[in-house]
């Protein structure tokens, strides 16, 4: 049995004990007189999200609860939900309201959680909520908690001692991924602001170590393949960081090296509008907010152009940002949010967006959900409308592509990226293979995708048809041109690009953009359908995206 195993089945086994009504007794200790240090929070708040809570209204993640009195366990609230209001990330937007209605609002709300709440609950003590809600606490003592009275202050200052002997106990159990990374910084926070807890600093750093070690890859990425969870754990890193400078510790190298492998990745996974590609459940992000997480990082590496263990490649020529999915899916037990959407590209030109994937909208209570993992919602090609990575009820990864192959060339600025995947082996017994080229001026990118026969699926069944789907950004006004044979994509800009194919039918559809955290976009696809060849089981298109010329 694995260590991580032994961890999970030890808490799993504890949550019997925690919820016992004895439990909370045995986390009673000296409680600290005042905080030894004081973690930073860096990151600005929302002041409209901060004036709905003001005025009793919740909403995290597409759910809304509204009301007077708050219920800390609402009824018919997701998961990820709950997690979210018990993990009091939102102090910050009651900061951002700034004056002393929001300072009492956010020093009613902990007060009234640590009333209520100080008994064990499955979510609200899940350890990255319990350690999100830490380093909330103790970030935000001197906006909410600095001016209150001395009674208010003890059951402040004893619920946190509290909670960080119960994180302390568990880890590294009940969490995993980027999960553990959050539960790891929480523990660190705790032990730089309560005196005498030297060892929370040095068993959270422990932790931290043997998490990215496993988690952030020699290439700087996550093992989510996640653009939006590589920006959370950056984040994870460089609070830990500055909870240490804030008091005065020294800051380990592994916490320095990590930064500074994961910054330059989280840049290659960006668009030139400043925000992140839609791989694996991430949305857009706002481009100033990934600029502030970057300086903050203050590592200078440049964006690579390869990802050789995290599986990505990005082109670029002139004003044109061409970014390929060329890995494997995240492993079993970290693939519950990964999308089905290997080898699905992306296309920019300057700060517009051109071709995209669907995106993902946060939660798992969304309709949306399932359908934003499936392989059509990407831009790549599905055969018999069926997922290369096959997603399971219970939202993990059953078949999947066991190897994805990258392969990459240049020759006087012109780019070329050949891959493959065997997902659809074991179904079909055929191999998806993509080949993309980006001339040096930017302005031409021709690809070849390709269905072939393999060896090894001779006992899988016959595919009938394909679909290769090029999603569009919704600011993109697309139109069937030359009696059918073309599309014709408009950027708001008002530049104009050809998109052109052979091997298949070319069409438009409907399709959706889930990218922001506004409401669902509409949006258009471009996809060239077709058969498989009949003697061969094969398939070939080759396709363009090619400016069109300005008329002089």
């Amino acid at each position: 049995m694995s260590g991580n195993m032994f961890h999970d089945l030890r808490y799993g086994m504890g949550k019997l004990l925690y919820a016992s009504p004895i439990y909370r007794y045995t986390l009673v200790g000296r409680t600290p007189a005042e905080l030894a240090a004081i973690p930073p929070d860096a990151w600005p708040g929302n002041a409209e999200r901060g004036a709905a809570i003001s005025a009793g209204e919740l909403s995290f993640l597409g759910e809304t609860v509204r009301g007077g009195d708050l219920t800390w366990q609402p009824v018919g609230m997701s998961d990820a939900w709950l997690a979210e209001l018990h993990g009091f990330d939102w102090l910050r937007d009651l900061r951002a309201v700034g004056g002393d209605a929001a300072r009492r609002k956010a020093r009613d709300l902990v007060g009234d959680w640590i009333e209520r709440q100080a008994g064990w609950q499955e979510i609200a003590w899940r350890p990255d909520v319990l350690a999100t809600r830490l380093h909330a606490w103790l970030s935000h003592h001197d906006f909410f908690c600095a001016s209150a009275d001395d009674e208010y202050r003890r059951r402040y200052l004893a619920s946190i001692a509290r909670q960080a002997k119960h994180l302390g106990r568990v880890l590294p159990g009940g969490v995993e991924g980027a999960g553990l990374i959050r539960a790891a910084k929480g523990l660190v926070a705790a032990g730089v602001a309560l005196e005498g807890s030297d060892a929370s600093v040095r068993q959270g750093l422990r932790q931290l170590d043997r998490a990215t070690e496993r988690q952030i890859r020699p290439d700087g990425g996550h093992i989510s393949r996640d653009p939006q969870t590589q920006a959370a754990v950056l984040r994870d890193l460089v609070d830990v960081r500055s909870a240490l400078l804030a008091a005065s510790e020294d800051i380990p190298s592994f916490l320095l090296a990590a930064i500074d492998r994961a910054s330059p990745f989280l840049r290659m996974l960006r668009h030139n509008d400043g925000g992140l590609a839609l791989f694996n459940g991430s949305g857009e992000s706002e481009g100033w907010l990934v600029d502030m997480l970057l300086a903050q990082a203050d590592a200078r590496g440049r964006a690579p152009i390869r990802a050789p263990h995290s599986g990505f490649e990005r082109m670029v020529a002139n004003r044109t940002i061409v970014l390929l999915d060329t890995g494997a899916p995240p492993q079993a037990g970290l693939d519950k949010a990964a999308h089905a959407g290997t080898l699905s590209l992306e296309i920019s030109i300057g700060k517009e967006r051109l071709v995209t994937n669907c995106g993902a909208r946060p939660g798992n209570r969304d309709p949306w959900a399932s359908v934003q993992r499936s392989t059509a919602a990407h831009s790549t090609m599905v055969v018999d409308d069926t997922n290369s990575s096959e997603i399971l009820p219970d939202g993990t990864f059953g078949r999947r592509p066991q190897s994805v192959t990258a392969e990459r060339d240049e020759d006087d600025g012109n780019h070329w990226v050949s891959a493959s995947h065997d997902g659809y082996v074991p179904v079909f017994g055929l191999t998806h293979e993509r080949r993309v080229y980006l001339a040096a001026n930017g302005d031409d990118i021709r690809g070849e995708d390709a269905l072939t026969r393999s060896d090894a699926g001779t006992a899988a069944r016959n595919a009938r048809g394909f679909a290769l789907r090029f999603h569009l950004h919704p600011t993109v006004q697309a139109s069937l041109v030359q009696n059918g044979s073309a599309v014709l994509l408009r950027l708001p800009s008002g530049a104009g690009w050809r998109l052109i194919a052979e091997g298949g039918t070319l069409s438009l559809a409907e399709s959706v953009y889930l990218g922001t955290a506004d409401d669902v976009r509409r949006t258009e696809q471009v996809v060239v359908s077709g058969t498989l060849d009949a003697d061969t089981d094969a398939a070939r298109v080759k396709w363009a995206v090619k400016k069109v010329p300005k008329k002089s």
